[in-house]
């Protein structure tokens, strides 16, 4: 589970930066506004991280809450 997790949260960090990065510096060639698109998009891109990464993080705590649960209901029996 910890690497299925690793994965995940790599892939929301990586992934939208990785888009404004490229995105911002083709928009702002194609404008003539160097930095700003680029600033605007990399701060963007922080947040669809940050809202990513939550998602998962909340996936995660009710997964093991059901198998805390579970145990608790079969007598703590593996």
């Amino acid at each position: 589970m910890s690497l299925e997790i690793f994965g995940e949260v790599s892939a929301w960090v990586a992934g939208p930066i990785i888009i404004a990065l490229i995105a911002g510096k083709a928009l702002d060639r194609h404008f003539e506004t160097k930095p700003w698109i680029f600033l605007g998009l990399t701060a963007l891109a922080f947040f669809v991280s940050i809202i990513g990464i939550w998602r998962i993080l909340v996936k995660y705590i009710k997964t093991i809450e059901k198998e805390i649960k579970e145990k608790k209901e079969n007598g703590g029996a593996n």
